[in-house]
């Protein structure tokens, strides 16, 4: 669980990050899960646009989302998901929260 003052500093940082995918209509794929599983060990901080055709509430998104990859939801802001999760990899440089 994330601290309000964790959650602040991963505001900061995902500001300056481009989204690394969208969620339409056919709400959250497999392929798009291992993607988003794939991009959360490599840099730890990804953000997710959530489509105007996608017929599901974007907080519901974010919390199934959260649950499929482990990972904690730091912000739902607009049509956009924030998500984090502590890479095990070794050859990155972690984010210092």
């Amino acid at each position: 669980m994330l601290t309000s003052k964790q959650r602040t500093v991963l505001k900061g940082l995902a500001s300056n990050i481009d989204p690394i995918g969208q969620i339409g209509k056919g709400g959250i794929s497999e392929n798009q899960v291992q993607s988003f599983d794939q991009a959360l060990e490599k840099r730890e901080l990804i953000k997710i646009t959530v489509l105007e055709n996608s017929m599901e509430d974007k907080r519901e998104l974010a919390r199934e989302l959260e649950k499929v990859l482990n990972a904690e939801c730091v912000i739902v802001i607009g049509r956009k998901i924030v998500l984090y999760r502590k890479s095990n990899r070794k050859d990155i440089n972690h984010i210092e929260i």
